[in-house]
C-alpha cells in the first residue's frame, strides 16, 4: 500500500518510527535527514513557511511504514537578513527498511516523476551498496562538488556515553535550557551561532511541537552580558536510549573559549539522566571542514557512517 501528498506531523511521527527500527538494527544505514531528530528539526522549523513545496511518499506492509521519500521541490527562500534565494533543483530525503530494500526502485522511479525536468539530487548512507547500485542504474552519479575537499556531505558521529567528563564554563558564564530562557532567546542563540538563517519564532513554534523535542534538553550558555552565547538541541530516542544533537552552534565573538566542548559535555550528562546510553552528532566531513569534525572528535565521538552524495542532471 503507498500514499503520496505533502508531508504532516502524523507523517512524520510514521517516518521517525522508522528511523527508530533502522537505528535499533542497521544504524550505519540511516540516510541524511532521516535520523529522530534531523526529521523533527527540518519539519519542524520548515513546514511552515516551505511545507508547500514538500511532496512525500509512504509505502506500507499492512500497517507498518517500511519507505519514505520526501522530495523537497523548487521554492523561494526568505532569510532573516531580508535576502531571498531561488532554489530551482530538488533535493530527496528517505529512508527504506532494510527488510524492504528492494523497495528502492520504486522510491527513485516516484522520485523521478516527481522532479521530472529538473536537476535532482539525493544522499543515500555509503554503507548501503544495493541502494547505490540501483541509484547508478537510474542514472544517479556522485556529486563531484559535494564531495570536493570543501563539499557539503556530512558524516554521523556516534559515542557511548561513559565517562562523560564534567563542563567547565569560564568565568561569569551559565548553563540555561531553553524552557528557563524563553523563545526569543532560543531563537536569538541560533540565528547568531549561524549567521543567515531561515530560523524564526514561527519555525521554532513548530520545532516545539515536534516529538520528541524537550525544552529541557535543548541547552543554551548565557555569558556574563546576557548573550546566549551558545546552543544545542538534543532529541532522545527513548526506545533505543540514544540521543542525537542537532543543531550545535556558538555565537562567533564567544568562539575558542571552550563554551562548544562545555555545551557538549553538559548536554550528554543531561542526556544520560534522561535514559540515553549513547549519543550521535552529524557534521560536515569535507577536509576543508575540520572544526565541527575535531571538535565532536576531542570529546569522544568517532564516525560512525557517512553520506555518499549523488545528482542526475535535468532531462532535456
Amino acid at each position: 500500500m503507498t500514499s503520496t501528498d505533502v508531508v504532516t506531523a502524523q507523517d512524520l511521527r510514521l517516518m521517525q518510527g522508522l528511523a527508530q527500527q533502522v537505528t535499533a538494527t542497521r544504524p550505519e544505514l540511516i540516510n541524511s535527514d532521516a535520523s529522530l531528530g534531523e526529521l523533527a528539526w527540518n519539519w519542524g522549523r520548515n513546514h511552515a513557511s516551505d511545507g508547500e513545496s514538500w511532496r512525500r511518499r509512504l509505502w506500507f506492509s499492512g500497517d507498518d511504514l517500511v519507505a519514505w521519500g520526501w522530495a523537497q521541490l523548487p521554492r523561494t527562500v526568505r532569510f532573516n537578513d531580508g535576502s531571498v534565494k531561488d532554489v530551482t533543483d530538488a533535493y530527496l530525503a528517505y529512508q527504506i527498511h532494510p527488510d524492504h530494500a528492494g523497495l528502492i526502485d520504486e522510491v527513485i522511479e516516484w522520485y523521478d516523476a516527481t522532479a521530472t525536468n529538473l536537476e535532482k539530487s539525493v544522499s543515500p548512507s555509503a554503507a548501503d551498496e544495493f541502494a547505490l547500485s540501483r541509484w547508478a542504474a537510474h542514472g544517479y552519479d556522485t556529486d563531484p562538488g559535494a564531495l570536493g575537499d570543501t563539499g557539503s556531505w556530512t558524516q554521523l558521529n556516534e559515542r557511548h556515553l561513559t565517562d562523560v567528563e564534567r563542563p567547565e564554563l569560564p568565568h561569569g558564564f551559565r548553563f540555561l535550557t531553553a524552557d528557563e530562557a524563553g523563545p526569543e532567546a532560543a531563537v536569538k542563540a541560533h540565528l547568531d551561532a549561524w549567521g543567515r538563517s531561515t530560523y524564526t519564532i514561527e519555525g521554532y513554534r513548530g520545532v516545539r511541537q515536534t516529538t520528541p523535542y524537550r525544552g529541557d534538553l535543548h541547552l543554551l550558555v548565557e555569558a556574563p552580558d546576557g548573550t546566549m552565547a551558545s546552543s544545542a538541541i538534543m532529541w532522545l530516542d527513548e526506545l533505543n536510549r540514544t540521543a542525537e544533537f542537532e543543531p550545535v552552534g556558538t555565537h562567533p565573538q564567544y568562539r575558542r573559549q571552550g563554551l562548544a566542548r562545555a555545551i557538549l559535555l553538559r548536554g550528554m550528562l543531561l542526556a544520560r539522566d534522561a535514559g540515553a546510553n549513547h549519543m550521535t552528532v552529524a557534521c560536515l566531513g569535507a577536509p576543508g571542514h575540520p572544526a565541527a569534525r575535531e571538535l565532536y572528535y576531542s570529546v569522544g565521538f568517532t564516525e560512525l557512517a557517512r553520506d555518499a552524495p549523488l545528482i542526475k542532471p535535468a532531462e532535456g
